[in-house]
């Protein structure tokens, strides 16, 4: 079904907006993220299975999050709700906080990328898959793609940028305008997130202070945003500003639950973010002081050895009288 107001091979719906329409299986004619995160899914279920075949150990719960995270890109792309973000700020908004933070950070937890070096076989048709992982790894744009100078302001810019500048009018009426929306919030998520808790191998690795440091530089931007909508008096995306009559939605409350949105939905996942970077440094310093507490034990520690010698040198001195 078209739409004067929307250009190419879109589905868009009638009936008004419900939680079962969200969820009903209405695909778009070309389902192209979803498609492509269904293969993703696939290609990694198999490398675990590889694995597991070979009677080597890779991490169910790693699998399960990077599944379930396919999975929520599915529904929310591929469900009915893909047709109401075509036509309501809030469920477009909805669909763009789940792809930008809580999506990004159950991929990552899969650790896709270590799966990848790991299940690629070595031969023929593996050594092309593995040199191009291996060059990213490697090449400056990888280091640059991950960079704070870089991800930060992409990440902030799939707000402000797109909303505040009319780009959001100028390609949401478009079909590809749409789709490269959605895929440019994806990547910007995967981007920010990827540096901040990924166990994968990366081409650089920032402290656990420079990661808060990206998290604090980012969460309150982020509730600005939704505050800057919430308080608008006028449409902010004229593509929104008239939902069909039938549905009795007021795009002005539209708006302003898109705003709440981005305002609550936006900072979870920001906390739960701040609260993994916290709970990982601590282990790994646990791990240190049980490391170094060991070596201490086996080889002794040199500057509590040479304390010690100093004490000793000190009560062995003799004492001068006068």
């Amino acid at each position: 079904m078209g739409d004067p107001g929307v250009e190419g091979p879109v589905w868009l719906p009638s009936l008004p907006p419900s939680l079962g329409e969200y969820l009903a299986p209405n695909f778009q004619p070309v389902p192209l993220i979803p498609a492509l995160t269904l293969l993703a899914a696939l290609l990694y279920l198999a490398g675990a299975i590889s694995l597991w075949r070979q009677g080597r150990h890779w991490s169910p719960v790693r699998t399960v999050s990077f599944l379930f995270g396919c999975l929520a890109i599915i529904v929310v792309m591929g469900a009915g709700i893909e047709g109401y973000g075509l036509r309501m700020f809030s469920i477009f908004m909805f669909q763009q906080l789940t792809l930008m933070m809580a999506v990004p950070p159950l991929l990552v937890i899969g650790s896709p990328g270590t799966l990848l070096l790991r299940a690629t076989p070595h031969g023929r048709l593996g050594r092309p898959v593995l040199k191009a992982a291996l060059w990213g790894l490697r090449s400056r744009w990888g280091r640059l793609a991950i960079h704070p100078a870089f991800m930060v302001p992409l990440f902030l810019l799939s707000f402000y940028g797109v909303y505040f500048s009319g780009l959001a009018d100028l390609l949401l009426p478009n079909w590809y305008g749409h789709v490269g929306l959605e895929l440019l919030f994806l990547a910007a998520g995967i981007l920010f997130t990827v540096p901040l808790i990924s166990a994968d191998p990366l081409p650089t690795r920032q402290t656990h202070f420079g990661r808060m440091l990206d998290i604090f530089a980012e969460m309150p931007l982020h509730a600005f945003f939704g505050v800057v909508i919430m308080m608008a008096t006028a449409p902010m995306v004229k593509f929104f500003a008239a939902p069909p009559a039938t549905w009795n939605v007021d795009p002005m409350a539209d708006q302003g639950l898109a705003g709440g949105l981005a305002w609550s939905y936006g900072e979870l996942p920001g906390v739960l973010l701040l609260m993994f970077i916290l709970v990982r440094w601590q282990r790994e310093e646990a791990r240190g002081w049980v490391k170094a507490d060991r070596t201490a034990a086996v080889a002794g520690d040199p500057d509590l050895d040479a304390y010690n010698e100093y004490l000793r040198q000190l009560a062995n001195r003799p004492v001068r009288r006068r």
